[in-house]
């Protein structure tokens, strides 16, 4: 009866789903030609370059062509070169340093930390164990991020592709899935995979289907743009508050969604907002790839970072380690107090000025709010930056003896016997989701990453992120902690023993993706010329991810570059600055 039920369950939403796609897309969905901004942001200055229009509105979510401009660059050298300081070494001052790069100018990068990459940064400890600050996952949606790595020389070799599933662990080391393996692609092989999941009951499947048979996800696949929209305007509440209003249970919040929610912004369904849920699961419901996971061979810094390096250093653009932005000079008018022009950026103990034509800052939230003058903040679009939230997270690794997410073979949980590289260990060799543990998201890295994280003669190396739950806990209760919750979703691992472990806390991680805060995200250009933003958290049509900041870099290189040439251009400005400086100082 219960497997009558289920498959009958499944039926249906597939029977929905085929009444609601037409032809033309079930084999695909067409491109939408649109470069419509959110109601938030319409009101600021416009794009310049037709590059940024790409990256917003609808059309953005669906252009598979933004993965062959990021691979191809720019497509454009200026005419006039720029001397350009971009302050911040992670994803986003690194794409943009690329793309300037290529477009001619001179660029120069300061790092506050002795290693590059942000918050996706990695390196190594004393004993030449490799450290992270997250767990870095790549979804098959990240088209921007996968033409960089193309680009690099990166994707092929440094990337490994995981199985289409999404396994959620459960106490007593049950497991529950949304398998999108399908002969069908999207949008069937979604609704499929939440009809048969075993992380829910039929109650709640029933629920959770009546709530996305009534979601902007089903318009979508007849009209985009309407459902976008829908989407967009859903920013002012939360995804409960969103799932519950029609239908949504809180079993499905609470066994399936919450994880999910952590996984993306490490909050749970209750303090997210409904667009940022929803505007990941409206890719994958229209693009089979979208829920395809890949992760690194080895370390964030060996796999990502490394290529782009030796991409810069090509072009003789100077990456400064160790190099903090002390401050940004700039020049004030006189008669309203406004700045007007950034004259170059401050750096290190001795505050040593270096002068530039442009200056790009590519920080995080927390880095931006300490760089800004306050002077900056007499404009709108730079005090509504301080209206934006963070989330703290800590991310654990722990080591072991054997294979902790082997639950079927304890003879093989132990073995650590011989070569087991390249994912030849046992156990899972995915993302792991988790409603009964701290760590919404956590993955054997020994299985996934196994390039630089095998060690012979060792198991699993488990990396799990805690949420703002845990944060103030000292390091080592937070390995204990870690050991005993995994001990609880993989009973056979008690019998395993740590043999390494390390913590690396975040006071303030990712901007806070609640209620209200798309409105405050800045664009990348800014009211000052020739001062620019990037950073995942400026705006983009995506969220505060690896993704959004390659397309934030790009983003704002597109918009230098369109800049950078006429009598009105950004090197005429520059001209004209150090003109009217010499006639002042004669």
């Amino acid at each position: 009866m219960v497997r009558f039920q289920s498959v009958a369950i499944a039926s249906l939403l597939c029977g929905v789903a085929g009444a609601f796609v037409p032809a033309s897309l079930r084999h695909g969905p067409a491109l939408v030609q649109t470069t419509k901004l959110s109601s938030t942001t319409a009101e600021a200055p416009g794009f310049t370059s037709e590059g940024a229009k790409k990256q917003v509105g609808n059309d953005s979510f669906l252009n598979q062509d933004l993965m062959a401009r990021a691979q191809n660059g720019p497509g454009k050298k200026n005419q006039e070169k720029l001397k350009i300081g971009i302050v911040g070494a992670g994803l986003a001052g690194m794409i943009a340093a690329m793309d300037l790069a290529d477009a001619g100018h001179d660029v120069e990068l300061f790092e506050i930390r002795p290693f590059v990459g942000g918050k996706v940064s990695s390196w190594k400890d004393k004993d030449g164990n490799h450290i992270e600050m997250g767990l870095h996952v790549f979804f098959g949606c990240y088209y921007n991020l996968f033409g960089i790595m193309k680009r690099t020389g990166g994707f092929d070799e440094n990337l490994r592709v995981k199985q289409h599933i999404h396994t959620f662990v459960n106490e007593g080391g049950k497991l529950g899935s949304l398998d999108f393996q399908f002969p069908i692609g999207a949008p069937v092989s979604g609704l499929q995979a939440f009809a048969k999941t075993e992380q829910l009951g039929l109650e709640d499947k029933f629920h959770n289907a009546v709530r996305l048979g009534t979601s902007p996800i089903v318009r979508a696949l007849v009209d985009f743009d309407g459902g976008m929209d829908m989407v967009r305007d859903l920013d002012d509440i939360t995804f409960t508050e969103w799932f519950t209003q029609l239908g949504g249970s809180r079993g499905s919040l609470d066994r399936m969604w919450d994880a999910i929610a952590y996984a993306l912004g490490f909050l749970d369904c209750d303090n997210i907002s409904a667009r940022a849920m929803l505007t990941i699961f409206m890719l994958f419901a229209i693009r089979t790839e979208a829920s395809v996971l890949r992760m690194l061979d080895g370390s964030p810094q060996t796999g990502l970072h490394d290529p782009i390096i030796k991409y810069l250093e090509d072009r003789n653009v100077k990456i400064n380690l160790r190099s903090a932005c002390r401050d940004i000079v700039h020049d004030i008018d006189e008669e309203t107090g406004l700045p007007t022009r950034v004259r170059g950026v401050k750096i290190g103990p001795d505050e040593t000025f270096h002068e530039f034509d442009t200056v790009i800052a590519a920080l995080d939230v927390p880095g931006i709010k300490k760089v800004l003058p306050e002077s900056f903040r007499q404009y709108p679009m730079f005090d509504n930056i301080y209206n934006l939230d963070t989330v703290p997270i800590a991310t654990v690794q722990v080591r072991f003896d054997g294979w902790v997410t082997e639950l079927n073979d304890e003879v093989r949980m132990m073995d650590v016997s011989g070569d087991q590289s390249d994912g030849k260990g046992a156990g899972i060799d995915n993302l792991l989701y988790s409603v009964d543990t701290e760590f919404s998201c956590f993955a054997d890295l020994a299985l996934t990453s196994p390039g630089e994280y095998y060690k012979k003669g060792e198991g699993s190396l488990i990396q799990a992120v805690f949420d703002e739950r845990a944060t103030s806990r000292s390091e080592e209760q937070l390995v204990e902690d870690c050991i005993k919750q995994l001990n609880n979703v993989f009973p056979s691992s008690r019998k395993l023993n740590c043999t390494w472990s390390n913590v690396v806390k975040l006071g303030q991680s990712l901007y806070r993706e609640k209620t209200g805060q798309d409105k405050f995200r800045p664009k990348q250009a800014t009211p000052i010329s020739n001062f620019f933003l990037a950073g995942s958290y400026t705006y983009q049509d995506y969220l505060d991810s690896m993704e959004g900041a390659t397309r934030s870099g790009l983003m704002v290189a597109d918009e230098i570059i369109a800049r950078a040439d006429g009598p009105d251009g950004l090197a005429a400005q520059a001209r004209a600055a150090k003109a009217s400086g010499a006639t002042q100082a004669a």
